[in-house]
């Protein structure tokens, strides 16, 4: 059977597409393992490492690492609820006020995160917050939080509402209805906009620059580097960074499967129960 243009076609740019994605990792990766003084993976000297020995030795390296986590989880933890709760908010708003307050809410994505970085320093050292990674944290938030608001949002256009109102006719209160009810529905988008979250708090450079007073990212630490020289020891954090970015990518697929079996295997056990309720028979 001859295989038309149009497939190889799609083959085609299938691979470029791969290869545009991974190609770039693939080099940053091999680098690390490459015995040079400069990141490069031609000409291939020795295999060695010694990068990843000097990077475990690097405490300014190490320092800048932990700073960055701490930002990434605090990031998450500030906006993942915020972003939730705006969702809700502009979810359950009607008339004009619904477009000015979505503009509103969605102003931080639009504004470039420079001047987000200026106008979180000028504006939390007006009420004596000091510049560090407390800072930063208020800052970067201000922008992810508008991103987990819009994937909360697109999932709560396939929330039945009619299940709120059936949960409040047989007496649950409203904290019950959106702990019970909502929010089980909304665990998807806000799981996918915790990863996401933590994802940009770790590549957040534009607000750091100015939030972060004297702590320092891993994003300004290697900006910083570039200044006198880069060394392999960035390409070994790199290599641990996507593997760990692998590892929780397997995880979460792994888990979404399982819950999607677990979601299927309730269905059909509520349709079993449902038919046989028709037919008269007892439901054990």
């Amino acid at each position: 059977m001859k295989r038309s243009y149009s497939h190889y076609l799609m083959v085609g740019y299938v691979a470029l597409f791969i290869g545009f994605l991974l190609l770039p990792l693939l080099i940053a990766g091999g680098a690390a393992f490459n015995d040079t003084r400069f990141p490069s993976v031609w000409p291939w000297k020795a295999s060695t490492l010694h990068w990843f020995t000097q990077m475990a030795e690097n405490h300014q390296l190490l320092v800048a690492v932990w700073n960055t986590l701490m930002l990434a989880v605090g990031v998450t933890l500030l906006s993942v609820p915020i972003g939730t709760a705006a969702a809700i908010v502009l979810n359950n708003t009607k008339g004009k006020s619904r477009a000015l307050l979505y503009a509103v809410m969605t102003a931080p994505i639009l504004t470039p995160a420079a001047v987000v970085g200026i106008s979180t320093l000028i504006f939390w050292r007006g009420v004596n917050v000091p510049a560090g990674i407390f800072m930063t944290t208020l800052g970067v938030s201000s922008i992810i939080s508008a991103f987990v608001m819009l994937l909360v949002l697109a999932r709560l256009q396939s929330f039945d509402r009619a299940l709120e109102d059936a949960a409040l006719d047989l007496g649950a209160t409203n904290w019950q209805v959106l702990t019970m009810v909502m929010l089980p529905h909304l665990r998807p988008a806000i799981a996918v906009g915790a990863m996401i979250a933590f994802l940009q708090a770790l590549e957040a450079f534009n607000v750091p620059l100015f939030a972060r007073g004297n702590a320092e990212t891993v994003t300004i630490y290697i900006a910083s580097q570039v200044r006198i020289g880069v060394t392999p020891q960035i390409n070994a954090l790199a290599v641990i960074m996507i593997l760990i970015a692998v590892a929780g990518g397997v995880t979460y697929e792994i888990v979404r499967r399982r819950e999607h079996r677990r979601s299927l295997k309730l269905e059909s056990l509520a349709h079993a129960a449902e038919q046989a309720e028709e037919r008269g028979e007892p439901i054990y």
